[in-house]
């Protein structure tokens, strides 16, 4: 490894330097209906990206219980490439406490900057009690209004009202917003945030597909984790 910084309760680990100049950074940690991790997990699996950087808690919010005995969980997010992309978290869990939290978003603007990038993507679960249909929509919301101006203009939805986002998928858009760099937050709707949500991860893979210009995979496996789902709930 290259080298490894301690951020607080954090630890960073370098494992290479990527040949990448400009990207854009997509970065989300797990919420309600495992959104951001869906949806990280697939690019990355999708776009066979590389991990360069690891990010690690040093005091995990859980212990696994094996049986009668526990374990200490392995928690940590990692930051991976593929061409014009960095993207950062996914995996299980997110930091609990503030200081976590904040030296990992003050990381992910740090390598934002020190790549160039100009933009940030980040996702989650937005809560409805609308009754969906398979076809759940991707709300979102930005760090300018004239960023939502163009949102409006490219036909996609913006968040309809106030409200608060909390955890990493909201935090970072702050960060963002504070160091001079664009940001766009991507939520699609579920009813259920106890369970898998892979039809709000694959309506923010659509939209994301469309504000990038680019092919992100193909969707048919989380079309097939949905359907499960939902055939184990009518039975």
């Amino acid at each position: 490894m290259i080298g490894k910084i301690y951020r607080n309760l954090v630890e960073f680990y370098q494992i290479i330097e990527p040949d990448i100049e400009k990207p854009i950074i997509i970065a989300a940690m797990q919420d309600m209906g495992n959104v951001g991790s869906i949806v990280v997990n697939f690019i990355n699996q999708s776009l066979k990206s590389k991990k360069f950087r690891i990010a690690k808690t040093q005091y995990p919010t859980y212990v696994v219980d094996m049986g009668g005995h526990i374990e200490l969980p392995e928690e940590n997010w990692e930051y991976k490439y593929s061409e014009g992309l960095i993207i950062f978290g996914g995996g299980t869990g997110q930091p609990q406490d503030n200081q976590e939290l904040h030296s990992l978003c003050q990381d992910v603007l740090d390598i934002s900057k020190k790549y160039s990038a100009k933009f940030i993507y980040t996702f989650g679960g937005f809560h409805t009690n609308r009754v969906l249909d398979y076809n759940p929509k991707t709300f979102v919301t930005t760090t300018s209004i004239e960023l939502t101006k163009q949102m409006q203009e490219l036909g996609i939805a913006i968040t309809p009202q106030r409200s608060i986002i909390t955890g990493f998928n909201g935090l970072i858009l702050a960060f963002a917003k504070q160091n001079g760099i664009q940001g766009i937050g991507l939520y699609g709707e579920l009813n259920r945030p106890e369970i898998p949500q892979y039809r709000a991860a694959i309506s923010i893979i659509k939209t994301l597909e469309k504000l990038t210009y680019r092919k992100l995979g193909d969707t048919s496996l989380l079309e097939s984790k949905a359907l499960e789902i939902e055939k184990s709930f009518e039975n």
